[in-house]
């Protein structure tokens, strides 16, 4: 480098203009004539001089910087033209050429486009204006480039004028499909869309979503950062930060914008993947000047440079990190070698180009490989007017094949050969060796239904006028010290899909996911992405994902909810857990010790019921009622005890609408034989005579047992039918499903249980009038007490009720049953099971006369002393008598005055004893 720094300053610059444009043949570059002309179009210079004085005049300049590989694009349409001509394609009608070399610059691009308006055969080139240019023969026929989007928007819209098709081999720009704009525009490549789609589609394979993007500012790389920038945003990638830099080289500011480019890339350490769409001699300065700073990063490389042969040769190239790019598919081009090798055998006369790479080749030839190029690039068409006579030249073949990039050389062959078919299809009728013989526009007709075999396969050109042809996945790799561009995959725009000959090759596209390229790192399952304040979308915050959520994948923008009915997640989950199902099973302690109490509850019936048998003829058990009555009280009681394992268990339709109405009517059964009882109990011991008259009409057992149980089973039926009770999944508690019973109406459960209440309330009124029966007999007590258990268990029960929730609710209603079913049989038959038992000279009917005796005593002699004491006629006399009954207590015939309920009233007799005894065995008859 050293000595090409020393070499280039002794070119004295010569005053000779050999290479200027002094006359329109000066400008051609290479041509040949022939029956049909082609133009070309191609940047085989990378910059065009400027003059150094202020004074700017409309003048042609010179050109520097010799690019091999689009000089290589010139010999690869000069070796179609010559195949073409040399094979039967067109049958005797042979084509020429005129190319031009447009310096990159859209300027000198648009003087070609003007020659090649220029009418045929015009001895001064004039280039005729006209409102209707469908009989106008121009120069050429067809024209193949440019080598940049951006001259060919500019050219194309030029042809446009008269309908010259312009097929190019290398401009992508996604805007040139516009058959609207650019109506006369081919190409034999893809356009960017596929490319940036094939781009961003790689990105988001690798897991990279922050990345940098370089382009150059013109209209090329404006359009390719538009459609990439909009490919990125479909895949979730963000771009961190975007750095243009001139479009030529001649711009005051391009070395300050390469500098801010590369200072911008080292500051950003989160950035590690950078996409370049730019022109090759852009990239040389970049990577240059990326190499000094130490720059480590993962390249993405447009089809412009993926396979730049003299980027790949830069000296420590390696440093920069790995290079992966999209070339376009190449073909066979076995032939175009064979025509390089021979290539020093062509005349130069007609070939400036060949002429002044010639000339490049004797002045650098003795220099290294990377050296040469280098010294090729930074010649100026003015440093070759020195005399080189002397000079030794040297051929070097390696160096041009070693240049080829295969992509261009194939795509720049196929628009050759796509014109020369459209001519063929022309020229079937007509006689082409006259050039006016047709004209442009009707060549362009021909061109869209224009289809070429290409390695054994069909392509043409779509409606946009673009050729889907698919790209090559390029890496770039060191081996034996040396930088090579290998081939990893293949991209089908068309699938959308990357192809992989082999695992080897897969597995290098697989590690490029070992680089990091994130704005935040990736949430794992169980998390979700918060964005933070900035305002890209990657860069976000990862959180976890809230209860009853979940997310089972990287990176996900927010957590799947689970379905509350039935399933849950707990904070930070990657899945959802379905909720178990609690009821009150068998297995439960709690269920274990209700049914213990129930089946003690059973036994305690059946006890009782023995007792009760094995004594039926016993005073205790004539007093209850007899055996009928206390074993319908008992079947009542073993019926509650029983509706309990209704509530235990997986609840089903059939339990839920069988355990409400079977306690239900179970416990009116119940408390209507007490009532009847207590309304029997009262009866037996009233003394007073209205009392005694509305309690003999009231008493009807059988009546107001079926009537009272009747109306509750109507209650129940109504119930059942017309709001039934079913079976519901409670989701109250997060992680589990509650199933129990609906009671279906609140309104008709409340009715049966303030039924039973009310029943239960006019046995307690009854009973507690008989509170105060014989010390033997004291049933009436007990009753009161059974149901005043009853209202304290089911006044309780309400609340408890309306407040608990889960699987022990069922429990709740259980312990309720069995407390007021516990208390109103141990009130009701434990007394009598007491003294049938223990106190069995109790037990007998001459004690149980006795006591009835002893009570009707009392209660008469009260009465009758009411009745003296509110009688105003008595007399003094009947006081003396009173006195003489008293003192002469087992007199036979005595004066006093004895009434007893039900009898009529002795005057002035002493009742007998056994008629005393009488009334109390009638008292103990009736109860």
């Amino acid at each position: 480098m050293a000595f090409v720094s020393f070499l280039i300053p002794c070119f004295v610059i010569s005053t000779d203009i050999a290479f200027s444009c002094q006359n329109t043949d000066d400008f051609v570059g290479a041509s040949s004539p022939g029956d049909i002309v082609i133009g070309g179009l191609f940047a085989v210079h990378s910059e065009m001089l400027h003059p150094e004085e202020h004074s700017i005049k409309p003048v042609i300049q010179n050109c520097a910087g010799f690019e091999i590989q689009i000089f290589l694009q010139t010999l690869a349409m000069i070796h179609a033209i010559e195949m073409i001509n040399n094979s039967t394609l067109l049958s005797g009608v042979t084509l020429g050429y005129e190319i031009y070399d447009t310096c990159a610059e859209v300027t000198k691009a648009m003087a070609s486009a003007l020659r090649f308006l220029a009418k045929f055969n015009s001895s001064n080139d004039v280039v005729e204006f006209k409102c209707n240019y469908s009989d106008y023969i121009p120069r050429i026929k067809a024209v193949t480039g440019a080598s940049y989007s951006e001259v060919s928007m500019a050219v194309s819209r030029l042809l446009a004028l008269q309908l010259i098709p312009q097929v190019s081999p290398a401009s992508s720009a996604e805007i040139l499909s516009d058959k609207i704009r650019f109506p006369s525009f081919f190409r034999t490549i893809p356009s960017d869309f596929h490319q940036t789609r094939a781009m961003a589609h790689l990105i988001c394979e690798s897991g990279w979503n922050w990345i940098g993007v370089i382009a150059t500012d013109d209209d090329n790389g404006r359009f390719a950062l538009e459609s990439f920038g909009v490919q990125a945003m479909a895949n979730n990638v963000c771009i961190a930060f975007k750095e243009m830099l001139p479009a030529y080289l001649s711009d005051n500011t391009f070395h300050t914008k390469v500098d801010h480019a590369v200072e911008k890339i080292v500051k950003e350490t989160r950035v590690n993947v950078i996409v370049v769409f730019m022109r090759q001699f852009h990239v040389l300065k970049l990577f240059k000047k990326a190499i000094e700073r130490n720059v480590n990063k993962t390249w993405i490389a447009s089809d412009n440079w993926s396979a730049a042969v003299k980027i790949s040769t830069i000296p420590n190239i390696r440093q920069l990190g790995t290079i992966v790019g999209f070339g376009f598919k190449s073909g066979d081009i076995s032939t175009f070698q064979d025509f390089l090798r021979n290539l020093h055998e062509k005349p130069t006369d007609n070939n400036k180009f060949l002429h002044e790479y010639i000339m490049l080749l004797s002045v650098c030839a003795h220099l290294e490989y990377h050296d040469f190029q280098t010294c090729i690039s930074n010649q100026s068409q003015d440093d070759l007017l020195q005399n080189v006579e002397n000079k030794h030249q040297i051929w070097r073949d390696d160096f041009l094949n070693a240049n080829i990039e295969t992509g261009f050389i194939h795509s720049t062959i196929l628009a050759v050969y796509a014109i020369a078919h459209a001519i063929k299809g022309q020229c079937k009728d007509r006689n082409c060796k006259d050039p006016s013989a047709f004209t442009p526009w009707e060549l362009l007709e021909e061109l869209k239904k224009v289809t070429v075999i290409d390695d054994d396969k069909e392509i043409k050109f779509d409606s946009n006028g673009d050729m889907s042809t698919s790209y090559d996945v390029l890496l770039w790799k060191e081996i034996d010290g040396h930088m090579e561009i290998t081939t990893m995959g293949e991209y089908d725009p068309e699938k959308g899909d990357f192809i992989f000959e082999d695992e080897e090759k897969k597995k290098a596209f697989l590690d490029l996911k070992k680089v990091q390229s994130t704005c935040s790192q990736h949430c794992r399952p169980g998390q979700m992405k918060k964005v933070t304040e900035s305002p890209h979308t990657c860069c976000y915050e990862c959180v976890y994902c809230p209860e009853n959520h979940y997310s089972n994948q990287t990176d996900m923008d927010y957590c799947y909810r689970c379905n509350n009915k039935t399933y849950w997640a707990p904070v930070n989950s990657t899945t959802c857990y379905r909720k178990t199902i609690h009821f009150l099973a068998w297995t439960d302690w709690f269920a274990i010790f209700l049914l213990l109490l129930s089946a003690f509850g059973v036994v305690l019936v059946l006890s009782i019921s023995v007792i009760f048998t094995k004594n039926l003829n016993t005073p205790v058990v004539k007093a209850s009622g007899g055996l009928t009555v206390c074993y319908i009280i008992l079947f009542s009681h073993f019926l509650i005890f029983l509706s309990t394992i209704f509530f235990i268990d997986e609840p089903t339709e059939f339990k839920c609408k069988t355990r409400q109405a079977l306690f239900g009517i179970s416990f009116a059964l119940c408390i209507s034989c007490i009532l009847i009882k207590s309304l029997k109990i009262l009866l037996a011991f009233s003394f007073d005579p209205k009392l005694q008259n509305f309690l003999k009409c009231m008493y009807k057992p059988i009546p107001t047992v079926v009537t009272c149980t009747g109306i509750q089973v109507i209650i129940c039926t109504f119930w059942l039918i017309f709001r039934t009770p079913f079976v519901k999944q409670n989701f109250s508690i997060p992680r589990a499903i509650i199933l129990e019973c609906n009671e279906g109406s609140i309104v008709a459960f409340g009715i049966m249980l303030g039924y039973i209440a009310a029943l239960a309330f006019i046995c307690f009124i009854f009973a507690f009038k008989g509170r105060k029966l014989p010390e033997n007999y004291n049933e009436a007590k007990f009753i009161t007490f059974g149901m005043l258990i009853y209202f304290i268990a089911w006044i309780v029960f309400i609340p408890v009720y309306a407040t608990t929730f889960g699987k022990y609710l069922p429990a709740v209603e259980i312990i309720v049953v069995l407390i007021s079913n516990y208390g109103i049989l141990c009130c009701t038959f434990l007394p009598k099971c007491y003294i049938i038992i223990y106190k069995q000279e109790t037990n007998t009917k001459s004690a149980f006369l006795k006591m009835v005796y002893t009570y009707s005593s009392k209660s008469a002699g009260s009465v009758a002393v009411s009745q003296i004491s509110l009688d105003s006629k008595s007399s003094s006399s009947r006081a003396t008598i009173s006195d003489s009954c008293k003192s002469e207590k087992n007199s036979v015939n005595g004066n006093c005055h004895f009434q007893v309920p039900g009898q009529r009233l002795i005057k002035g007799k002493v009742l007998p004893e056994n008629t005393a005894r009488t009334v109390a065995r009638k008292r103990l008859s009736s109860i």
